[in-house]
């Protein structure tokens, strides 16, 4: 039914070329040579390698869907950490990737699961160098393992049939019958359901891949190539400060929402208000690089969204914020509620490198979401 409803809808979209026309979404994109900064800014005079024992961790901008998704499709994907040789980083948080879907494998029946084959070609940094690459990923697995996996799966519905076959029969005959039969009452109900559970086995259909946005996915370097190493300064966001007020970020939590989903970022605050204005945990918001705005959760700590913050007054705690992807960047605002506009912007990237060791370790598990990419559909959708 799901299939069927996501096909319509893409029918009528279509079917109305004023989406196609540009009548609703319009817009464009400039770059101006006189905002990029000298190679001397942002690169020490080191050179080190990005080889084949490197992996780049991205999320997709789009839905790769194995059931719409065409080979030769391309998509863009950015890189959701740094990635860090031996003299220091090398591919910057934020660097797009573009990539190429080469091959896809529906589900199909025995259980066997759908997969997508991913080529990337290029990296494109924040300070616009285009770096020509040649990575893979691939949601295929070994076929070893895959038949595995398989065989383990049907032994299993074989298994359940059979018990339950033995199960019923014991129950509609009677103990009696089972007695008198020396048992094969119930040997011949567990055949009847082991034989029911194989054929459920080979009719069992396996999963379509379904890679989303906020998804990790990992390229796999397939040649080396040597990059400069940057400056540490150079990594750093850009900032907004207010004069007299003194907002730091002391921790960053990954943390689940109350519905068991990754999307919840809680920070550690120390405010202190030497300025003349009066502010509130209210005022308070994450900013992501697409300018989308999150205000405080309520399933978080409270405290400090219903205190407010005079001249002259300190505060530390916690405030936590329910946003769409945990890896995309942020800045912690405070708003001027009179212009409607923030009068300060910290990176939480550049607070986030004063983060202890333990803690990142233990918001890297968090951020790793799902062991695979695939959708749940019903094993006997046809």
């Amino acid at each position: 039914m799901r299939k069927r409803l996501a096909i319509l809808l893409t029918c009528l979209m279509l079917l109305n070329p004023a989406v196609y026309a540009g009548d609703f979404f319009q817009g464009h994109a400039e770059y101006d040579d006189s905002y990029k900064r000298p190679q001397e800014d942002l690169f020490t005079d080191k050179v080190d390698t990005l080889d084949r024992k490197d992996d780049i961790r991205l999320t997709v901008s789009q839905v790769l869907d194995g059931s719409f998704s065409l080979e030769g499709d391309e998509f863009f994907a950015k890189v959701t950490s740094d990635v860090v040789s031996d003299k220091g980083v090398i591919i910057p948080k934020g660097t797009i990737a573009h990539g190429t879907i080469t091959q896809v494998g529906e589900a199909k029946r025995l259980g066997r699961n759908g997969y997508i084959n991913l080529s990337f070609d290029k990296l494109i940094t924040p300070d616009g160098r285009e770096i020509d690459i040649e990575g893979k990923m691939s949601t295929k697995l070994h076929p070893i393992k895959e038949t595995g996996k398989i065989v383990a799966t049907d032994i299993g519905y074989t298994a359940a049939g059979g018990v339950m076959g033995g199960f019923f029969a014991l129950q509609a005959l009677g103990p009696a019958a089972a007695i008198a039969s020396n048992g094969y009452t119930i040997a011949g109900g567990a055949a009847i359901g082991g034989t029911i559970g194989l054929g459920m086995s080979l009719y069992r259909k396996g999963k379509n891949v379904l890679i989303s946005p906020g998804d990790e996915i990992r390229l796999k370097m397939i040649s080396s190539i040597d990059l400069p190493v940057y400056k540490e300064e150079a990594l750093r966001d850009e900032e907004l400060f207010y004069p007299g007020l003194d907002i730091r970020i002391a921790n960053i939590l990954y943390e689940k929402d109350p519905f068991g989903e990754v999307n919840t970022i809680t920070l550690s605050l120390s405010i202190s208000n030497m300025s003349k204005k009066t502010f509130s945990g209210m005022d308070l918001a994450l900013v992501n690089d697409y300018n989308t705005i999150f205000n405080p959760s309520i399933f978080g700590d409270t405290k400090l969204f219903f205190s407010q913050l005079k001249p002259g007054d300190r505060f530390a705690g916690k405030i936590s914020f329910s946003v769409n992807n945990i890896k995309d960047t942020y800045w912690l605002t405070v708003n001027d509620r009179t212009k409607n506009r923030p009068i300060a912007k910290i990176s939480l990237d550049n607070a986030y490198k004063n983060v202890a060791k333990d803690v990142k370790k233990r918001n890297d598990k968090m951020r790793q979401g799902k062991k695979n990419y695939y959708k749940e559909d019903d094993p006997f959708d046809l």
